[in-house]
């Protein structure tokens, strides 16, 4: 499915939100935006050391946040914009809340290999060929500003930094 403006413009909101988790206590530099019929129904970004929650990926924060704004757990017509591809948790997350379709900046290979659960397994994969076939994915919107979020490929990161590894 092609870039829309649409998308461009969201995924803009879902970098801001990042930036604002990564300047909170607590916070990370991950940001998401869930989006129904043109609105923005729910939102968030990471904040499992502030809720002290493993939980709480900004992928679940705004999906739980749109459950909440709609009164319904169903969002097969939103789409998820998130600044990193999402993980296997949160990829489960969006099958079951039954997403429409799911947007991400950044990808496996643009940042450095601590945001990933460090396997071979690919979540958008995985989301095709264990679960759903009609969820498309697109990746790769804004790619450069998202990955610019988070550390590099190879990057010597230091050990209180790194996380899944």
């Amino acid at each position: 499915m092609p870039t829309t403006d649409d998308d461009l413009r969201h995924m803009r909101r879902a970098i801001a939100l990042a930036r604002e988790g990564d300047s909170a206590p607590g916070g990370n530099p991950i940001g998401c935006v869930i989006v129904l019929d043109g609105r923005v129904v729910g939102e968030g970004h990471n904040e499992v050391d502030r809720r002290l929650d493993p939980t709480a990926h900004a992928e679940i924060v705004a999906i739980r946040r749109a459950c909440e704004a709609l009164g319904d757990t169903d969002l097969r017509r939103a789409t998820l914009y998130a600044t990193l591809q999402p993980c296997g948790m949160c990829s489960m997350a969006s099958i079951w809340a039954r997403i429409g379709r799911i947007v991400y900046g950044a990808g496996r290979g643009d940042v450095h290999r601590m945001y990933f659960e460090g396997r071979h397994l690919d979540t958008v994969d995985f989301i095709v060929d264990a679960f759903r076939d009609d969820l498309p994915v697109t990746g790769g919107v804004l790619a450069a500003e998202c990955a610019a979020l988070y550390h590099r490929p190879g990057e010597a990161v230091p050990a209180e930094e790194q996380t899944n590894l």
